[in-house]
């Protein structure tokens, strides 16, 4: 990027993300997530660092928040409400602490750190110890005038507590600042409610928490449970409060909630280490937060460390990995999956999400690009909770340049040697031919895969050479290789060779779920495969029924007629009866099914998380070992959700809906027997 793109780019970030803080902080709005926003501010932030020149005083970075709203009387602040400077990684903690010891020029310094409170900022003035106002933090200079709402809180005291040694603070001024919070279980009720009366439901805490207090009807206010917890106390005379913790134990004195967890620290290791330590458990927290706020303790080297733009140096806001960020889309490609489905794929610049690098997010289909009007060269929101494939969100066209290029994933497809056809009544564009050697490699990889017969030394390097060199082309002939055709291979020698021959004879009679999990019959994968193996017991049952009494597919649960049809169809095919003989010349046959047992019988299990024990895959492979249902997501009939450490709100409330009964890892453990 040169310096003109630079310019440019610089420009087009200021207004978007004008715009969201204008809806966001003036209208009570939301146009993208905080996440997101704040992925465009860092951007936006780097970009400003390497081009010095031009940094204005309108840029995003140089002010706090939106206008003040007309409807509450305008006051001044008695001092900046500032913002903080994000850091989003160890090194870069650590880059902000080397440089505030090089201008403290001290020898030791001690931090604070905090939770960092996803609630409502305001600052409340207390005068001889009685409220007397409140302000929102508006642009930083001027707040809004909320005491009538701030007053129906009971949270906040109207008269100051008396305390042993803190009496010095009833007399004259003390401003006590911190975040207004609706709790996440409050926030969930709330909206049942409104569910129930038939009124549309509140996005967020935050942003519920906010349009609440700007309401102008205190009893509005009233009416709903807000919580404050104060982060900060100023006095005319700094020398009343010396640090930061001093702060956190005068407001609890005074009877103002301030954060139990927050702690005095000794170095920069310990502020990692309590970073490291409250990444998981701020999920357990009964209010949103998403990083951590951490301070140079003493108030008078924090003081004296000074402002840059509107972010004091001593100060450093540090953000967990979000769930959303922006990055560009370099390209679309086209992906063939094992049954011939065509399925665009973005290449993205990498970009760090939910913990991970990303560089990857399906499309899924032509409708879908033309919904968000994707286009190689946008600028996007990407969205990746845990474990989650990465999805597009939103393209921001408000940074297009007009260099970007539509995708015409028809025309794409045409230009492949390839014969694509679009189903009736689908999206999805399928190859027309199986003979394809790109669908026959992704079947071959399916067939040999863990979840189906799981063969070791096929993975899909191996499966692609065996295939070009023309040694297979379905699956039966897996078990016709020599070891004397492998070791002629590049990648493969005598005991490699030896391992894999081995591997095949081993898996020539395997159970029927996996066998039919191999297959790759449309529709039908891991737990309709043990369904349809637990019904019928034998491949020939299941021929039978297809061919001969097809409707009495419709019995089994779960199934339903697409699903029904895929199987019919894949039976009636001629080169799948072609297939089937020569597993049998080849003496390969699935066992016979034995009835399902164990204590998880009858019991339905979904999985949400990051599981520390044991990945997805082996949990519901253990589950349906002990004669338990795994099923993707929680429904109407799923018995129990075990989940990691990493809960979510909305998979709580959700399985709060259909009764499912939610397990930890400890009592999933327990109940499994490891």
């Amino acid at each position: 990027m040169d310096k003109s793109e630079a310019q440019s780019r610089i420009q087009k970030l200021r207004e978007l993300i004008a715009d969201y803080r204008y809806h966001y902080h003036v209208l009570d709005e939301s146009t993208m997530s905080e996440a997101a926003a704040d992925s465009l501010k860092h951007e936006l932030s780097q970009l400003e660092e390497k081009y010095p020149e031009f940094v204005t005083s309108d840029s995003p970075t140089q002010r706090v928040a939106g206008e003040p709203l007309p409807e509450f009387q305008s006051v001044d602040h008695s001092s900046r409400m500032l913002s903080l400077n994000d850091v989003f990684n160890e090194d870069e903690i650590r880059s902000w602490e080397a440089r505030v010891h090089k201008l403290a020029a001290v020898q030791e310094l001690e931090y604070f750190v905090d939770v960092k409170m996803d609630g409502f900022a305001c600052s409340l003035w207390y005068e001889d110890g009685k409220l007397v106002r409140a302000l929102t933090r508006g642009d930083g200079l001027v707040g809004e005038d909320i005491t009538q709402n701030i007053r129906t809180l009971d949270s906040i005291p109207l008269t100051l507590r008396s305390s042993k040694g803190y009496e010095h603070f009833l007399s004259g001024r003390t401003e006590i600042r911190g975040e207004v919070l609706m709790y996440k279980d409050d926030f969930d009720a709330l909206n049942k409610k409104r569910e129930e009366a038939g009124e549309p439901l509140f996005k967020n805490p935050r942003n519920t928490a906010a349009g609440t207090m700007r309401q102008l009807d205190a009893k509005l206010v009233a009416e709903r449970p807000m919580y404050f917890h104060g982060y900060d106390l100023i006095r005319d005379d700094a020398s009343d409060v010396p640090s930061y913790s001093d702060a956190y134990e005068t407001m609890r004195a005074l009877g103002v909630r301030s954060n139990e967890m927050a702690q005095k620290v000794s170095s920069i290791d310990d502020v990692v280490a309590y970073a490291d330590e409250w990444q998981d458990k701020r999920l357990e927290l009964p209010y949103g937060t998403d990083g951590l706020v951490i301070k140079v303790n003493d108030r008078d080297i924090y003081a004296k460390l000074g402002i840059v733009g509107k972010a004091p140096r001593g100060a450093a806001a540090l953000k967990y990995p979000a769930e959303e960020a922006t990055t560009k889309i370099k390209d679309i490609i086209i992906s063939i999956g094992r049954t011939g489905a065509a399925t665009p794929v973005a290449v993205m610049e990498p970009v760090d999400v939910a913990g991970s690098t990303v560089q990857h997010a399906s499309l899924h289909n032509q409708d879908e690009i033309e919904r968000l009007d994707v286009r190689i060269g946008d600028t996007v929101i990407i969205h990746k909770a845990g474990d989650i494939i990465p999805k597009v969100l939103r393209v921001l066209t408000e940074l297009r340049t007009g260099k970007e290029k539509q995708y015409d994933m028809v025309a794409e497809l045409n230009e492949m040697d390839i014969e694509f056809e679009q189903p009736k009544g689908e999206v999805i564009w399928r190859a027309v031919s199986g003979n394809n050697p790109t669908i026959i490699k992704r079947s071959i990889q399916h067939y040999a895969s863990k979840q189906a017969l799981d063969i070791d030394g096929l993975g899909e390097k191996n499966v692609d050479l065996l295939v070009d060199e023309g040694l297979i082309s379905d699956f039966a002939d897996l078990y016709s290789i020599t070891k004397d055709q492998l070791e002629s291979l590049e990648r493969f020698a005598e005991v490699s060779s030896e391992n894999l021959v081995a591997a095949l004879a081993e898996k020539k009679n395997p159970p029927l779920a996996r066998f039919l999990n191999g297959l790759g019959i449309r529709h039908v994968g891991v737990q309709t495969s043990i369904d349809i193996a637990n019904t019928y017991g034998t491949l020939e049952a299941l021929q039978k029924v297809a061919t001969e009494q097809p409707e009495e597919l419709y019995e089994i649960d779960g199934i339903g007629e697409v699903v029904a049809r895929s199987i019919v169809e894949w039976f009636s095919n001629e080169s799948n009866l072609e297939l089937l003989e020569k597993f049998k010349a080849a003496d390969v046959w699935p066992a016979e099914a034995e009835q399902s047992s164990g204590p998880l019988v009858g019991k339905t299990f979904a999985i949400t998380g990051t599981l520390e024990s044991m990945g997805r895959e082996l949990a519901a492979e253990k589950i349906r070992e002990l004669g338990g249902t795994f099923q993707s997501s929680v429904g109407k009939g799923t018995d129990y959700l075990v989940h990691g450490a990493k809960l979510g709100d909305g998979k709580r409330a959700k399985a709060e809906k259909f009764g499912t009964e939610l397990l930890d890892e400890e009592a999933f453990l327990n109940l499994i027997g490891a």
